[in-house]
């Protein structure tokens, strides 16, 4: 074992800590991860969890969500510049702004937001959630924020439902071009295309299927086909490789890499646990409004998991 590996572990014991690790990161971070996968997982395992300390390898707004479901957790982020451009592109005055242009209209907050988004919402959602979430508002109409592309997506997975969107988007997913699977085709005409919700429509609409991380590596586990074609960021294509040896994985693009999710090390981590450094700090309004949100979420999905 290394032995970087073999202190994170013994540091986690000592300090009942858990380290959550979102699979956009590097693949490294697996070795000392207690649980990897998607935002709506890693939500859920915030909420269980009963370490007294937890360590977020991911981007901030997960640190944030993290410290709404553990209040009373210590939540500690390993590097503080692991931000999300997406989630930067709105901010409170913004949102106030495209909510009053559409008023008396629902908004949903895709997971990729910061706490202080959350808190002016009324519900949160993620890639994996958010066709459910907004179909069961019931209403004719949605405010969608901060990803249009996402927002579109589950437009069109609906019927009457008029998704309004604010124009953000993910840098990464929209380095994607519909010429890049039409080579891509040409390439390898066996693979199937496995794209993520966030792309542009455009590119979406030539795969052979959307879902969220977590659909998509599903996808993998559930099908039998030879070859697939990784149109999200490459974490996935990385862990998928690794779990999946009898199976061949192309990635659709070399810049399909989030820098930011990149940021994490297991130094970074180490560090951070060993020091309880970098601490997420959220105040009480903000917290409170933003798990209105968030628990609004959860009540979907929950509700969803007993029909």
């Amino acid at each position: 074992m290394n032995a970087l590996v073999e202190k994170i572990n013994t540091l986690k014991k000592e300090k009942n800590a858990v380290i959550l690790a979102h699979c956009y990161q590097n693949i490294e971070v697996d070795e000392v991860a207690d649980f990897v996968g998607d935002s709506l997982y890693l939500s859920q395992k915030a909420k269980e969890t009963n370490a007294d300390i937890i360590v977020f390898a991911g981007v901030s707004f997960m640190a944030e969500t993290a410290k709404l479901l553990s209040p009373n957790k210590k939540v500690l982020l390993p590097r503080l510049e692991s931000g999300c451009f997406m989630a930067d592109m709105i901010d409170v005055k913004s949102l106030k702004e495209f909510k009053s242009l559409h008023p008396n209209i629902p908004a949903v907050c895709y997971v990729n937001s910061t706490a202080a988004i959350k808190a002016e919402c009324d519900v949160c959602c993620t890639s994996s959630n958010a066709v459910n979430v907004v179909k069961n508002l019931g209403a004719k109409e949605v405010l969608f924020l901060p990803d249009t592309y996402l927002g579109k997506w589950v437009e069109k997975q609906l019927e009457n439902v008029n998704v309004i969107t604010y124009n953000g988007f993910c840098p990464t997913h929209l380095r994607l071009i519909p010429e890049d699977i039409e080579k891509s085709r040409i390439e390898f005409p066996n693979s199937k295309i496995l794209a993520h919700p966030e792309c542009h429509h455009k590119v979406s609409e030539l795969a052979d299927f959307v879902g969220s991380t977590k659909d998509i590596m599903d996808y993998v586990k559930n099908t039998d086909f030879k070859q697939y074609t990784i149109a999200t960021e490459k974490g996935v294509f990385d862990r998928l490789v690794r779990d999946y040896p009898k199976k061949s994985f192309h990635l659709l693009k070399d810049t399909l890499v989030c820098q930011n999710m990149k940021w994490n090390n297991l130094d970074d981590i180490y560090n951070s646990l060993m020091r309880e450094e970098h601490e997420i700090i959220l105040d009480k309004n903000t917290q409170e409004k933003a798990m209105a949100c968030i628990n609004k979420m959860f009540e979907i999905t929950c509700v969803n998991s007993k029909k």
